[in-house]
């Protein structure tokens, strides 16, 4: 029971009474990779294993202000409306680049929605994105707005020489939201399973987060992520069988591994949009980077499960089927591997100056 409620109660799915989807989607990689082999060597003497291959660098000019404009305009591409028709701009992130004005205003200023729009910024660790995701579900599905932009975007966090530093990295997604009979996906149905569970946090004027090493899996990962999937399957009465694609919060490759074969499903199902090894763990746009991946091959009819993780904690679980109006749109922007292609190796002196870890104030 939940609150007198029954766990598994239909009326826990978040459901809209206007069936709303996904009209545009973008991503953003940085260009820069940081291999996890150059972390090993500075602090390890290259005797540790590294739980990614590389993970991707936000340059000097970048943050997330500007890797969520670009993002967005990519959805922009996609979708091909006016911005000005967009009624709200949402950014989830862990590290938006000022303490006190939001990331939002810019971003929707960039892309030409102001000013008759909503603008906020999101946090709730690494699904804030899938938050403010919901949240645009949410504004379009009440016919309070036509469209709404979420965006899940991040720049690598980490202590020097921590074991975040081998998979924090940067980049994310944009997703802009609008009615069905536009949609290139159709959003079915959705759930949230939250949990006041302190695995990773990050205190005001301190500059690097912590975390609880090994109790950052059980019970906070796995307990929210296999509790999110299980629950909206059961109660909107399906089984992994059911889906071509599933995507799944990914702060390393063994993780979401884990918790698809725990729930049923397959390799096959999970590779594409599996990216982790190859960018690292995004954050705030890691699960909803992960399904750009998938949209981007997907076909007509194809049915896709995505469930974020966020540390605090909690998952968010969406069942997205794929219409015909996705082949149309998947070329009118660069790919998620696109992105992932176009690659520059750096160093960790490189890496250093790049984030800002040497302090010189």
């Amino acid at each position: 029971m939940t609150n007198g409620t029954p766990f598994n109660d239909p009326r826990n799915v978040l459901r809209t009474t206007r069936p709303v989807g996904i009209v545009g989607y973008g991503a953003y990689i940085p260009r820069y990779r940081l291999p996890g082999a150059e972390i090993s060597r500075v602090w390890t003497g290259g005797t540790s294993g590294t739980p990614v291959k590389e993970k991707a660098v936000a340059g000097l000019d970048e943050d997330v202000i500007t890797m969520s404009i670009e993002a967005a305009r990519n959805a922009l591409a996609r979708a091909q409306i006016d911005p000005t028709e967009i009624r709200a701009v949402w950014v989830g992130s862990e590290s938006h680049p000022y303490a006190v004005k939001p990331s939002s205003t810019i971003v929707a200023e960039s892309i030409g929605a102001v000013p008759n729009t909503q603008a906020a910024d999101w946090e709730f660790a690494c699904k804030a994105g899938t938050e403010a995701l919901q949240a645009s579900i949410g504004f379009v599905g009440s016919a309070m707005a036509h469209y709404a932009l979420s965006i899940g975007m991040d720049t690598a966090q980490g202590r020097p020489g921590d074991a975040l530093e081998y998979t924090a990295a940067s980049g994310g997604a944009a997703y802009l939201v609008g009615p069905e009979e536009e949609s290139l996906a159709v959003i079915q149905a959705s759930y949230s399973f939250v949990t006041d569970t302190p695995d990773f946090w990050r205190r005001a004027d301190v500059h690097y987060p912590s975390h609880g090493d090994r109790f950052t899996g059980e019970p906070a990962y796995f307990k929210h992520v296999l509790s999110a999937a299980s629950t909206l399957m059961e109660m909107i009465g399906t089984t992994p069988k059911d889906y071509t694609f599933a995507v799944f919060h990914q702060p390393n490759v063994k993780f979401p591994e884990r918790a698809a074969k725990q729930l049923g499903f397959n390799d096959e199902q999970i590779k594409t949009g599996l990216l982790a090894g190859e960018v690292g763990n995004v954050y705030a746009g890691s699960c909803l980077l992960g399904l750009t991946a998938v949209l981007d091959i997907a076909k007509p009819g194809d049915r896709v499960l995505c469930v974020s993780y966020g540390s605090g904690a909690g998952s968010d679980a969406f069942d997205v089927r794929v219409t015909d109006k996705i082949t149309e749109r998947q070329g009118r922007a660069p790919k998620t591997r696109d992105y992932i292609q176009r690659r520059t190796a750096i160093d960790y002196g490189m890496y250093t100056r790049f984030r800002g870890k040497l302090k010189v104030e």
